[in-house]
């Protein structure tokens, strides 16, 4: 019998990372994880899992650093053949059991779709992603119904020097950038 049950679709699905490939004979599959550290994807017990015929609620059960990896251990899971069915699925969380944050600090799901608009009031577009670079966070805009022009910007995400305001309630960011730019 699978462990994977149907389950009710989280309030607000979020995805944390992927479930890769099988690992070991006892069950255990390799993660990839989108957490900031990458260990934090194990804070959260309780994943659910898109597949084609619906939500399927499973348990983490252990989970460790394997190398330069993580691996991890599902409740019910105890051979690779069992395991195989949920390989290549990603790994969402309720958005709901996200720690609090601190005033002025976002998630990047929080942030993605949010209209950005100069300090002018010229929508360049809506943030499509956010990329990590080293030096700092990217912000991706891309054009949407109504923007200045129809180009990407990449624009660093910068508080205070680039990025102005951020109202999630207005779905907005304001940025000091020249939209010829």
């Amino acid at each position: 019998m699978s462990a994977v049950k149907q389950a009710a679709a989280p309030e607000q699905a979020l995805v944390v990372g992927r479930i890769t490939s099988v690992y070991g004979v006892k069950g255990w599959v390799k993660l990839y994880s989108h957490t900031d550290p990458m260990q934090g994807i194990f804070d959260y017990k309780h994943w659910w899992l898109k597949t084609p015929s619906g939500w399927k609620a499973v348990e983490l059960s252990q989970g460790r650093l394997q190398g330069r990896g993580l691996v991890a251990s599902v409740k019910g899971y105890t051979d690779r053949d069992q395991v195989k069915e949920i390989c290549g699925m990603d790994i969402y969380i309720d958005a709901a059991e996200l720690p609090e944050l601190d005033e002025g600090d976002y998630y990047w799901s929080q942030l993605e779709g949010l209209r950005v608009i100069t300090k002018e009031g010229v929508l360049l577009g809506k943030v499509s992603q956010l990329m990590e670079t080293g030096a700092n966070d990217v912000v991706v805009v891309r054009a949407c119904e109504g923007s200045f022009d129809r180009e990407e910007r990449l624009i660093p995400y910068a508080p205070g020097t680039y990025v102005l305001n951020i109202d999630l309630e207005q779905q907005e960011m304001v940025v000091d950038w020249d939209p010829e730019f």
